[in-house]
């Protein structure tokens, strides 16, 4: 196993009485390598699901341990489900326009519930009306958001700087 990148399992033997069973384990854990934990949901009043299950499932396809939220979900939920988890990261969804209502004071909250260092990305439609990405960003990254995603991004471009920010390897989730 040694100088292998994507060891994926590997057998414990345990005593079996006449014969010997072999338990296969998931390495990650076994090795201290878990799978990064996330949160998902989409906030506020907000009911638009369907981006939230393809966000979901490109998200665990690429190896992270989602806590997906659904819809229609309020700050607390993402703290608290974030704290019940350990979660590494809270990503946000919104598409009605007014996430950046819904978003504001999450930061303080996160902090106030010793959720200092927890990524927070927030994407989709936040704003009500046409307006420059730039502004939108850098009124969200000033309230405490980590990256900010115009409506559109693909999961991928997502993913990527989750990996990134959390320091891991490609291929090593």
């Amino acid at each position: 196993m040694e100088g292998r990148n994507d060891v994926s399992k590997a057998a414990k033997v345990l005593p079996g009485g006449d014969e010997t069973r072999c338990l296969l384990i998931n390495t990650r854990e076994g090795l201290g390598m878990q799978k990064k934990r996330m949160v998902l949901g989409v906030i506020g009043a907000d009911v638009h699901a369907v981006g939230n299950v393809i966000l979901y499932h490109a998200f665990t396809d690429a190896g992270f341990d989602v806590t997906n939220l659904g819809v229609m979900v309020s700050q607390e939920e993402f703290i608290g489900a974030a704290v019940e988890t350990g979660a590494d990261a809270i990503i946000v969804s919104s598409l009605y326009g007014h996430g950046e209502l819904d978003c504001r004071g999450l930061r303080e909250k996160c902090i106030e519930s010793g959720l200092d260092n927890i990524l927070l990305f927030v994407g989709g439609n936040i704003v009500v009306g046409k307006q420059p990405f730039e502004e939108i960003e850098k009124r969200f990254v000033d309230m405490g958001f980590d990256r900010v995603f115009g409506p559109g991004t693909v999961p991928e471009v997502t993913i990527a700087a989750l990996k990134k920010d959390l320091g891991i390897e490609e291929g090593s989730i």
